[in-house]
Parts: C-alpha cells; sequence; structure tokens
C-alpha cells in the first residue's frame, strides 16, 4: 500500500427486496412454470434435459459462491469483505439445487427422464430372461455398473448435498454471529471450516461431475472433467457477484466498494477465463492427438453438429474477456466490467448446453421455448433466493476484524 491510500467511508446498510423486484422474479418464474409444462406435453425428453442444464448451472454457481467465500477466508483476503455477503446469499441457494436433483433422480428412478443411456431398462443384461441375447446389451455400460446405477448415484448426491448445505449453514451462522458480537473468534472459526471443506469439495464435487454430466457420454470420459466444470462454474459465480455488486451499487449500496474492489474482482474473471480456456484446450488436444474413437466421438457431435456454437463458446468464454479486460483501466471500469460479466454468464450457459445436449437430446437439440423459458424460469428463482437471503443481513458485516483493511484497500 503507498503512502497515498486514504481510507473509505463504510456504513451498515440493508438491503431491501422490493416488491418491483419482487414481482419480475415471480414473472421469470411463472415463464418457467408455463415452460415446464409446454415441455412435457411436446418434448419430454427435451424438457428433463433442460431441467439438468438450469439445476446444474446454477447449483454451480451456487458453489461457486461458496467456494469464494471459504477462499477468502482462508486466505484472510480483506479486499473481499464489500462481496462476502452477496457470497453467502448466493450460496443460499444450494437447497434449491438439492430439491432439484432430487426431482432428477426420482424421474430416473421412474424412468421418465432418459437423458442418461445407462438408466435403460436392461442395457447391463448380458442376456434375456428366456436365455437369448440381449440386442439392447452394452458391454461398456455393464462394465460400469457398480459405480453407475441409480441407488449408489442418489446416495453419492444425498451425502455430497448434505455435507455441503451443512458447511455453508456453519458459515453463514458464524457470519451473522460475528454481526453481533464481534471478535476475531467466529473468524477463525470460519477459517477452519474453510481449511475442512476445500478438501472435501474437491472430492464430492468431482463425483457429482461425473455422475450428473459425463454420465450422459457414457462411453466416453476425461480425467479432467470435474476441472474443467469448476474452471466454469467459478468463472460463472464471479461473473454474477460482480453484477451483483455493480448492480448494487449503481443503486444506492455498497459505496464503500471502490474501483479498487472491482479490479480485484475483475483479475479473478481475468484469469479464471483464461484457466478455462487452459482446460478446455488441455482437453480437446489430448482426445485429438490420441484418435481414440470412443473419445473423438465426444468432440465430433459437437463440431459437426453444433459448428457455430463450437466457435460462439470459445469466442465468448475466452477471446472477449481477454481483449475487454487485459489492461488495468477496463478491472476498474464498472461498466467495462458489467458488460464482461454478462458475456461470461451467456457464455457459461452455452458452454454447458454443449456439454449437456449433444449427448442428451442429439443433433436435433435447438434454441426454443423451453430452452429459453426454462432457464429464465431458473434465474427469477435464483434472483428470488439471492434477493430475500441478502435482505436478511447487513450487505457489510460491520463488526469483521478486517473492516479497516477492506476500507483502505487499494491495487497499485
Amino acid at each position: 500500500m503507498g503512502s497515498h491510500h486514504h481510507e473509505i467511508t463504510v456504513k451498515e446498510e440493508k438491503f431491501v427486496f422490493t416488491s418491483k423486484l419482487r414481482n419480475i422474479t415471480f414473472g421469470l418464474m411463472g415463464l418457467g412454470i408455463l415452460g415446464t409444462v409446454y415441455g412435457l406435453m411436446t418434448d419430454a425428453h427435451g424438457f428433463w434435459a433442460n431441467f439438468l442444464l438450469g439445476n446444474w448451472y446454477f447449483m454451480g454457481v451456487a458453489m461457486a459462491a461458496t467456494l469464494f467465500v471459504f477462499v477468502m477466508s482462508a486466505t484472510n483476503a480483506a479486499w473481499s469483505i464489500g462481496f462476502k455477503r452477496i457470497a453467502e446469499a448466493m450460496s443460499g441457494y444450494m437447497p434449491v439445487a438439492f430439491v432439484g436433483f432430487l426431482v432428477i433422480l426420482l424421474s430416473m428412478a421412474m424412468h421418465w427422464n432418459h437423458v442418461y443411456h445407462w438408466t435403460h431398462p436392461g442395457i447391463a443384461d448380458q442376456f434375456l430372461a428366456d436365455g437369448s441375447a440381449n440386442p439392447e446389451f452394452d458391454e461398456i455400460i455393464a462394465e460400469k455398473v457398480a459405480y453407475l446405477n441409480i441407488p449408489f448415484m442418489a446416495a453419492r448426491a444425498i451425502v455430497a448435498f448434505i455435507a455441503w448445505m451443512l458447511f455453508i449453514r456453519a458459515y453463514r451462522r458464524n457470519s451473522l454471529a460475528e454481526d453481533l458480537n464481534g471478535g476475531l473468534r467466529y473468524m477463525k472459526r470460519n477459517k477452519t471450516l474453510a481449511v475442512a471443506f476445500l478438501p472435501i469439495y474437491a472430492v464430492t464435487w468431482a463425483m457429482a461431475c461425473w455422475d450428473f454430466v459425463m454420465s450422459i457420454d457414457t462411453h466416453w470420459y476425461s480425467t479432467i472433467f470435474w476441472m474443467y466444470h469448476f474452471a466454469a462454474a467459478w468463472v460463472t459465480g464471479i461473473s454474477i457477484i460482480a453484477i451483483i455488486a455493480i448492480l448494487l451499487r449503481r443503486n444506492g449500496y455498497l459505496q464503500s466498494i471502490t474501483e479498487n474492489h472491482l479490479h480485484d474482482i475483475g483479475k479473478f474473471m481475468f484469469a479464471f477465463s483464461i484457466f478455462w480456456t487452459y482446460i478446455w484446450l488441455s482437453q480437446y488436444l489430448l482426445i485429438f492427438y490420441a484418435n481414440i474413437p470412443e473419445e473423438a466421438i465426444y468432440y465430433q457431435e459437437r463440431f459437426e453438429n453444433f459448428k457455430v456454437l463450437f466457435f460462439v463458446n470459445l469466442f465468448i468464454n475466452f477471446v472477449a474477456p481477454f481483449l475487454l479486460l487485459m489492461t488495468r483501466g477496463s478491472k476498474r471500469n464498472d461498466t467495462m466490467m458489467l458488460l464482461v460479466a454478462v458475456l461470461l454468464v451467456i457464455g457459461k450457459y452455452i458452454d454447458l448446453y454443449q456439454g449437456i445436449m449433444p449427448g442428451a437430446v442429439g443433433a436435433h437439440a435447438h434454441f426454443g421455448i423451453v430452452e429459453i423459458s426454462l432457464f429464465l424460469g431458473f434465474i427469477g428463482l435464483f434472483t428470488f433466493v439471492v434477493a430475500r437471503n441478502m435482505s436478511k443481513a447487513n450487505l457489510i458485516p460491520m463488526k469483521h476484524p478486517y473492516l479497516k483493511e477492506y476500507a483502505t484497500h487499494e491495487v497499485m
């Protein structure tokens, strides 16, 4: 910190969940309900693929927000205090995502949902009941059936979600108690929680990625798949934190967040959009170089049937943020930051669409009424939960031990 730094005024403030915003969220959720009814009536298979897409997307955002508060606690990052309550509010979406995945698991068990090829009845049985050969038998799926079966998958998902929600709840409880009592003990407790959470997150997140997304293309696998989805979810979560913070500032809240704080969140967006590209390219080149047919088919399907999205995906998620956030000034400009954050939120939806739809729906997947309305419904539900959570606590933790460091933060 240079000698010319100055301290900003940090005041206690609460977010008001206005009736206008509430009505907007209800309207978006209404569109989602209409899209659900229309999808189930016209194309149930496409509906379940889109339901999985929306639920996974916003679960990933909630997980990224959870990871944000834990990483910032573990590293004593004082600059992040202004974004802390936004991220806490976003992590509060996790129970809603849990319900969504319980619905998906139920639909799989009841054979309503045929997104996952390995769940088709009898596909792992070599012979039929009469002893004749089963024409539907899939040897590769049969070899994976010890892991890929609905009861075991449900058990893994339930254990992971319960662990995640317990950590989120404990962190939030300590955070709110700190507002009342102050002192160092709550910060230390959350730091201990963070250190415990990070290795648990790594294992459970990897399994969730394998189960809910990678197993759609059952014959294909990637050893860095979970890292790819971590990078995608992290960039999306950071971008949404930036969007909410900038919109709050423009509506009179969080005036203590300065261009210095924006600069730091912008560096995360810039760096991890490049990291996402590194993982994308690593996965692509490994498969391209090996040229094993059952591996290469993953990219062949996406390149041949979704060629425009294939290149749009790379442009929005790498080229645009790389060029737009390269300079120091762009990361300190809230209009530029807002533009790039919105681009990344859209780009990561396109990326996940390419990850799920080719394997789940096939070449005839397209953007239509169900795709648009269902995703808007998820946006409405997520916004409602986050706004409601933000209104329940101070936007700035006024008794945080590092509040002075936050108020004097300056990026040289």
